[in-house]
């Protein structure tokens, strides 16, 4: 069996070198966990949640699954939601998608992969949603990137919509919905503009932010995100 021993000198490495720069800050993290943001994400190995925010440990909590898809039976997300909103009292929620997304991309195609396929179903009906706007552009690239963008705003719509959301608006608990998308090919995240701390605001947000998706067609530059003053 191949050893892992590398990986293990690496963290030996890792720990030197931050307890160098801050020799407290592995007792200060041990003691508490007081994120302000919460992250849900893609599993992609190329989108490191806390790297490519530059955040340190301690500072965002995270969910991460295929296609960073929100579904109101899975347990597991509606879990990790429930305890950064009601226990760690996170005042942000941000769902972060990224171009060249292979669950995207998979679902878009249809093509068989095994288990994966019933995930993957969620994302389909995001693509049967916009399915006429999707069928009139120009390549499959370009369909992918549109896709991976749509599935962001629709998700961020389900995590205000659930029963979690709902009650810490209801309560005037401090929290805002995100949607973000990320760049593989140059490392930069892009806000795509559904920001509610409430529910009037998201739905206002929700339509602007898919109206902002098919004015970009197959590559033009959306028009700016309008914020409220």
């Amino acid at each position: 069996m191949p050893s892992l021993k590398h990986l293990i000198e690496r963290n030996r490495g890792w720990a030197e070198g931050v307890q160098r720069g801050d020799p407290e800050f592995f007792r200060k993290l041990a003691a508490q966990q007081n994120p302000k943001y919460l992250w849900i994400g893609c599993s992609d190995s190329r989108v490191p949640a806390n790297e490519i925010v530059d955040l340190l440990p301690g500072e965002m909590f995270v969910h991460r699954n295929v296609a960073n898809v929100v579904v109101h039976t899975d347990l597991n997300c509606l879990s990790v939601l429930q305890f950064a909103v009601d226990v760690l009292r996170v005042e942000h929620v941000i769902v972060v998608g990224h171009y060249g997304c292979g669950g995207v991309r998979a679902a878009w195609e249809g093509r068989p992969l095994g288990l994966i396929d019933n995930w993957l179903r969620h994302v389909q009906d995001v693509a049967e949603r916009h399915i006429g706007y999707l069928r009139s552009l120009p390549d499959d690239a370009t369909v992918a990137d549109r896709l991976c963008e749509l599935n962001v705003i629709e998700q961020v719509h389900h995590v205000a919509r659930t029963t979690i959301v709902a009650d810490a608006w209801a309560r005037d608990q401090k929290l805002a919905l995100h949607g973000w998308i990320y760049g593989l090919a140059d490392g930069l995240i892009h806000d795509l503009g559904i920001e509610a701390n409430a529910p009037a605001k998201l739905e206002s947000d929700y339509v602007a932010a898919i109206a902002r998706v098919v004015a970009k067609g197959e590559g033009g530059a959306p028009p700016p995100i309008a914020r409220e003053p």
